[in-house]
């Protein structure tokens, strides 16, 4: 109550105003504009998805909400790949689609329908470590080693675009992956040792 014994006008009213309405609509999925239907009540929540992971073949139910780099961890126990900042920042859960350099947290496991994926757990083949791995051993190019295998996938992705034939360059075309150790110079001692054993 206020001082002049009125119920005070800071307190929240409980009755849904036309404009709390129209919000709590969007929320729900659902507009009452032009009288639509309901657009989120049709959208399937599950998808069959068939890609290669690692070179072997997989056919999956999933949300369709689910990331690429959940699935990895959570559903395929491929626990290699890391989850940093889970919002594309920070490049610890760099990976392989199709060759190309991507950030498991930020792709839709819906959107990898017949995709190449490689994770740090595929690189090696027939357990020689794949010369990027042995030049990160040869430069002790990490420390905590937590961000390592994005380091190392983003490297490899960074020589095969061409994007490794000096020092800043390949510190240009790594920028996205962060090292809190501040290992930076050997990293970058690392990938130019690979490219030039790639060669």
């Amino acid at each position: 109550m206020s001082a002049g014994g009125h119920p005070s006008t800071a307190t929240t009213s409980n009755k849904t105003t036309p404009e709390r309405g129209c919000a709590m609509n969007r929320m729900s999925g659902e507009t009452n504009l032009s009288g639509s239907a309901r657009v989120a009540s049709q959208l399937p929540s599950t998808l069959s998805v068939a890609l290669s992971i690692n070179g072997e073949p997989v056919n999956t139910e999933v949300d369709t909400r689910l990331t690429l780099l959940d699935f990895l961890r959570e559903r395929a126990r491929l626990t290699g790949t890391k989850k940093g900042c889970n919002r594309g920042e920070c490049g610890t859960c760099t990976l392989l689609v199709d060759g190309r350099r991507v950030n498991a947290c930020m792709i839709l496991m819906a959107s990898l329908e017949s995709r190449r994926v490689t994770t740090i757990e595929g690189l090696a083949a027939t357990g020689q470590l794949h010369p990027v791995q042995e030049a990160f051993i040869d430069q002790d190019a990490f420390q905590c080693g937590f961000c390592t295998p994005g380091q190392i996938m983003s490297a490899v992705g960074c020589i095969d675009e061409g994007h490794a034939n000096d020092p800043a360059e390949i510190r240009e075309w790594m920028s996205g992956n962060l090292c809190r150790c501040s290992a930076y110079p050997q990293i970058v001692a690392a990938v130019r040792a690979a490219a030039e054993a790639l060669s």
